[in-house]
């Protein structure tokens, strides 16, 4: 691996929070900003660089040249890694949810943009049912894929573990200490388990989970036992993990449209969807800083409008 390559994950990359202004914020006299984590880099922006980051300097110092991981058809974790594997130098292996996906692998990639980006940096796919898909951390399994591609670093689904929660630390800087609430979207919990451990003690921290299920608030004390200052809005899923409806993709159009900030209809259209309901509720006292965390997603977003117009649907503009 060269010093190029991997002076990338030793850099320090800092957000700037954007400020958003709508009527009903000037109108509940509540001040909200977007920290652009988004704008990191082009392919490993948001919470995908920060989880990666010291998950590759481990890869790097034990010596390994390769990674797996595992992730759905549109995992924005998977097109991440591909890309952040081959600027370090790594071969990328991914275990992809969905057998009939590998049937026809160049129609796949013609149709799904997320698996091309990853194909296009270098990662070998390997398909398998949703069955097989949730043994995927049994040890049996690793070892079939030990066999097939040899010794790697294994990463889990969505980034999260330990090292992971440690660079989700690194988004919050001295500046965001004047905020009372930091928002974020909740997908493996490792992103709202580094902002807990890094905010004040006054912070409050909420996340807006992008799927159902009460599993969440068990992932995210793993890593941060004995802290009660954060909540989950569990009602701003839209009945799952990429599920949606006409409301939030007109949301998610008319927010880029007043303020210029693109969301993803996965996770960000989601939870900021979910701040401003609760603004307009009066959740949140006159005075009230927020910021929401910006996590990227944004190369999903052509794989869902082909979804969104096979069903002659709305689509997201960008």
């Amino acid at each position: 691996m060269s010093n190029t390559s991997n002076s990338f994950f030793d850099t320090d990359f800092i957000s700037i929070n954007q400020q958003v202004f709508l009527p009903i914020l000037e109108e509940k006299k509540v001040e909200l900003f977007i920290k652009r984590e988004d704008l990191i880099h082009p392919s490993v922006s948001g919470n995908k660089f920060r989880k990666l980051k010291y998950n590759l300097l481990e890869a790097k110092k034990l010596k390994k040249n390769a990674l797996l991981t595992f992730g759905g058809a549109f995992s924005n974790h998977i097109a991440a890694t591909a890309v952040a594997g081959k600027l370090a130098g790594f071969k990328t292996f991914g275990i992809i949810r969905g057998e009939e996906l590998g049937k026809n692998l160049k129609e796949t990639l013609e149709k799904n943009a997320t698996l091309r980006e990853a194909h296009e940096n270098g990662m070998k796919f390997h398909f398998v049912s949703r069955e097989l898909y949730r043994q995927k951390s049994s040890f049996g399994f690793i070892e079939k894929m030990k066999n097939k591609w040899g010794d790697f670093y294994l990463i889990p689904e969505g980034g999260t573990n330990c090292l992971a929660v440690d660079g989700c630390q690194e988004i919050l800087t001295k500046e965001d200490a004047k905020f009372d609430y930091i928002c974020s979207a909740v997908g493996t919990g490792g992103t709202i388990a580094g902002l807990i451990k890094s905010k004040k003690k006054r912070q409050k921290v909420i996340g807006f989970p992008a799927l159902k299920g009460n599993f969440l608030s068990e992932e995210i004390r793993k890593y941060v036992v004995k802290d009660v200052t954060w909540s989950l809005q569990k009602k701003y899923h839209f009945g799952g993990y990429a599920k949606y409806d006409e409301e939030l993709i007109t949301f998610i159009n008319n927010f880029k449209k007043d303020t210029d900030v693109l969301l993803d209809p996965i996770y960000t259209g989601k939870m900021i969807f979910g701040i401003i309901d609760l603004i307009k509720k009066d959740t949140f006292k006159e005075g009230t800083k927020i910021v929401a965390i910006h996590t990227g997603g944004i190369q999903g977003i052509e794989g869902f409008n082909q979804m969104l117009k096979s069903k002659n649907q709305q689509l997201i503009e960008v």
